[in-house]
């Protein structure tokens, strides 16, 4: 009688485990992640010595066979500032579908990255309103010329019993050093 009770009450945490709603895009808080780094006031512009425009490439679905199978694709954008010494603020990640249509912007104000701060936003993989050629246009700045920030794009996807993912790295398309 007592394994079939703990057997039981394992079974059902497992259950009501897998119903818990998870929220990839929040902090411990329960804070969107993104909003929780907003700056509460503006950067003065004269301090900024770095700035830079990337464009990055999400694939929210790929073909993957020769009958034009697609499978959906979870996307994680990656921005991480790579300086020990200055902050890197993020003005603007807005997400574009295949069209170009913008379909999302996902800051209102400037976030801030700490030195060696990374921030995480995931497109989960039944989003597929950007479609095969979704992109991401970060804007980013900071008071030192000297940053080096990465910015990438993660993807996981699953096609039966194979799994498979890959990156894609943000490339500049106007840097205004």
């Amino acid at each position: 009688m007592m394994k079939a009770s703990v057997c039981l009450l394992c079974t059902l945490w497992i259950v009501l485990s897998a119903c818990i709603d998870n929220k990839p895009n929040q902090n411990a808080s329960g804070q969107d992640e993104l909003r929780s780094l907003e700056l509460e006031n503006p950067i003065d512009k004269s301090s900024i010595a770095y700035r830079d425009t990337l464009y990055v490439p999400i694939y929210s679905d790929i073909y993957v066979d020769a009958n034009n199978q697609n499978s959906m694709l979870a996307a994680t954008l990656s921005i991480r500032n790579t300086s020990y010494t200055d902050s890197l603020y993020v003005s603007k990640i807005d997400y574009f579908d295949t069209n170009g249509t913008l379909v999302k912007s996902f800051i209102e104000n400037t976030i801030s990255l700490t030195p060696m701060a990374t921030v995480n936003y995931v497109i989960e993989k039944e989003n597929d309103l950007g479609g095969p050629g979704a992109n991401f246009i970060v804007c980013l700045s900071a008071k030192s010329d000297q940053v080096t920030p990465i910015v990438q794009a993660i993807m996981v996807g699953e096609n039966g019993n194979k799994g498979f993912s890959f990156t894609a790295s943000g490339q500049s398309i106007r840097n205004n050093n």
